[in-house]
């Protein structure tokens, strides 16, 4: 089992910045695959970034590339969003999320790929 605990959200208007924090707890964290997913209201949950468990294969999802940044300490079982530059359309509840993968390898970008998941944390942008 893992425990995750989002943190770092809040209100800022277009064009600031916050940085997301995920701290994990129960099995190995540096074995699994982290994921950051977002979900605005009716809409499905959808990638916004991954991270394999040694940082060394990254995904973003097109529409935050260049804003975004996903990172993980490994030492702190935390894993982070720097999310820049942001947009009113960036407004969501985002997730993180774990998936168990000690052979490493490119992480999954699909949510059904990942077996654990936090509370959520409210991001809002304003214009």
């Amino acid at each position: 089992q893992v425990q995750l605990v989002e943190s770092g959200g809040g209100s800022v208007q277009a064009g600031g910045s916050l940085r997301l924090s995920c701290a994990a707890s129960g099995r190995s964290f540096s074995r699994f695959a982290m994921g950051w997913f977002r979900q605005a209201p009716g809409v499905e949950r959808d990638v916004v970034a991954t991270i394999s468990w040694s940082g060394g294969d990254l995904y973003y999802v097109d529409s935050v590339k260049g804003r975004f940044t996903i990172s993980r300490d490994n030492a702190k079982n935390e894993v982070y969003l720097q999310m820049n530059a942001l947009k009113p359309e960036d407004t969501a509840v985002y997730y993180c999320a774990a998936d168990w993968r000690p052979a490493g390898g490119v992480p999954p970008y699909t949510a059904t790929e990942y077996d654990y998941w936090g509370q959520g944390t409210q991001v809002t942008v304003s214009s």
